[in-house]
């Protein structure tokens, strides 16, 4: 059995192969292929734009992909949603679809593009979103440099931000939100419904999503006397409820727990006042929930 398997190619690509290689799947790519390689025989990889992956996956050339849920809404294609990743190109956050015009036009919200061109590269959604309120525009495909185009090219337009830099650098200013995106695992209909491939496909977005969890957290590891239990689990701000195992010593128990990162620089010297001793902090890979 051989789990057909699309990697975002473009923007998400890197971020998407550094995601793999922490769940612990290498895929090895080539600047000459479209196809890639992994750790496991069972999966064969094909570098899809993102954009281009439900379709793909919709008509069964791919078992599953990895790309954005804007791209699935715009495509109009029923696969079947695995599991959210939340991760984009630069962050670990979503990005939004945003409807954004120049700062000095007298566009203050959709209602006033009555009329007007709308530039941008998705499409459907954005037709979609302009019918709901009852708005007619003209939306035109965009195929790049979307942010540029307006005033002379477009009135506005419909563009994807993670955190609004672009935008304010090319003197844009958001009117609204036009769609909310993450990556998510798709699968196709006819492989989802097939025993073994659809074991590969959790599996595979189970490893993913643990290596997401992982991401930013550490773990810890101390001992502790019983008697100074609460004050050491009153400093903890555990993922769930700390791991506690008695000890060889009767008196003492060991404590196993996961913080975020950047709660360590504060928590580990509390819990040394909180008499723990033997305080170990160490890296993760996966955090299965």
């Amino acid at each position: 059995m051989k789990l057909r398997l699309g990697i975002p190619k473009g923007s998400l690509q890197e971020a998407t192969l550094q995601l793999f290689s922490r769940a612990g799947l290498e895929v090895y790519t080539s600047a000459r292929s479209y196809f890639a390689s992994t750790a496991d025989a069972e999966i064969e990889c094909m570098l899809i734009r993102a954009q281009e992956m439900a379709r793909y996956v919709d008509h069964g050339a791919l078992d599953a992909g990895l790309t954005g849920l804007d791209w699935v809404v715009e495509s109009g294609l029923e696969v079947v949603p695995v599991a959210d990743l939340i991760y984009a190109k630069r962050s670990r956050g979503k990005v939004r679809w945003v409807l954004a015009a120049p700062e000095d036009s007298p566009f203050q919200r959709a209602e006033d593009l009555a009329g007007r061109i709308i530039a941008t590269e998705l499409v459907n959604v954005t037709r979609n979103y302009f019918r709901s309120k009852g708005i007619e525009v003209q939306v035109e495909f965009s195929w790049g440099a979307t942010e540029v185009k307006p005033p002379m090219l477009a009135d506005a337009i419909v563009e994807v931000t993670e955190t609004g830099s672009s935008l304010k650098a090319n003197r844009l200013r958001i009117l609204d939100t036009v769609l909310e995106s993450n990556t998510q695992v798709i699968a196709n209909k006819a492989a989802w419904v097939a025993p073994e491939k659809r074991r590969k496909i959790e599996n595979l977005a189970l490893m993913l999503r643990g290596a997401m969890q992982a991401q930013d957290r550490v773990g810890l590891m101390l001992n502790v006397r019983k008697e100074h239990l609460d004050g050491v689990l009153a400093v903890l701000p555990a993922l769930k409820n700390p791991t506690i195992s008695t000890l060889s010593d009767g008196a003492w128990v060991a404590v196993n727990t996961v913080i975020e990162e950047s709660e360590a620089w504060q928590v580990i010297p509390r819990l040394k006042e909180a008499q723990a001793q033997g305080i170990v902090e160490y890296p993760l890979n996966k955090v299965v929930i």
